[in-house]
């Protein structure tokens, strides 16, 4: 009677779980929590960072499709003109088109690199907390379902009201590392597509970009007004 008013009492809330579960449970509780927000944090910084780099490589896109454009180059468009414009000053006054065209490319292919490779920071996190959080999760659940053996075994009583406190503990350590590890999988993949697509993109555009820039002056292609002058002309 006296374990049945106990179970009546029990808090069975998601706080009163947290308060009342073993010391090994908490933790295990814990880490998931923590590891979620983090996962969180980096999907919506990620998100952001995204969304700037559709608007860069369309920016791109406009700034080889439109001969005309005067606009000023910002982000992406201004990094990679920068890397080619550098590129263009270490070359040799005899080199042919093709060869100042290739090494234009290279450094804008380069740059962007650095560039996507910034936004990949934080993916190997997503990738480890996709994979090890429902492990974890498991832990506290196999750990919880111990206890609850070890409190039949002490009180020599099978009733649910004996095991019930455990077992919830050990379930709810369970949907806190499946909660964590989804969101963690389908941002990395998400992620990782659209860096992908974005590379393949910008590859694309570069180019077409590093062709008109090896272009001589007299072939006309207007270059952003505030962008560097390459020294194209050097081609022979």
């Amino acid at each position: 009677m006296e374990q049945i008013s106990a179970a009546a009492v029990q808090d069975f809330s998601i706080y009163g779980m947290i308060a009342q579960a073993d010391p090994i449970v908490k933790a295990v509780m814990i880490i998931l929590a923590l590891a979620s927000v983090a996962c969180w944090a980096i999907i919506l910084e990620k998100a952001v960072r995204l969304s700037k780099l559709g608007r860069d490589l369309r920016r791109l896109e406009r700034t080889v499709s439109d001969e005309t454009t005067a606009d000023a180059p910002r982000g992406l468009v201004r990094t990679l003109l920068s890397a080619a414009h550098h590129e263009a000053e270490d070359g040799g006054r005899n080199e042919s088109r093709a060869d100042l065209r290739a090494r234009l490319e290279r450094a804008m292919r380069l740059s962007l690199k650095s560039e996507l490779q910034k936004l990949e920071v934080g993916l190997p996190f997503l990738a480890t907390v996709g994979s090890a959080a429902p492990f974890i999760g498991l832990f506290g659940t196999v750990w919880g379902i111990m206890n609850s053996f070890t409190s039949i075994a002490q009180q020599k009583d099978t009733s649910l009201a004996v095991v019930a406190p455990g077992i919830a503990e050990a379930l709810f350590a369970t949907a806190l590392g499946l909660a964590a590890a989804i969101p963690a999988v389908m941002a990395y993949n998400m992620i990782s597509v659209s860096l992908g697509r974005g590379a393949g993109r910008a590859g694309t555009t570069i180019t077409e970009l590093a062709k008109r820039l090896s272009r001589p002056p007299s072939e006309g292609f207007a270059r952003p007004a505030t962008s560097e002058p390459l020294r194209a002309g050097k081609a022979v």
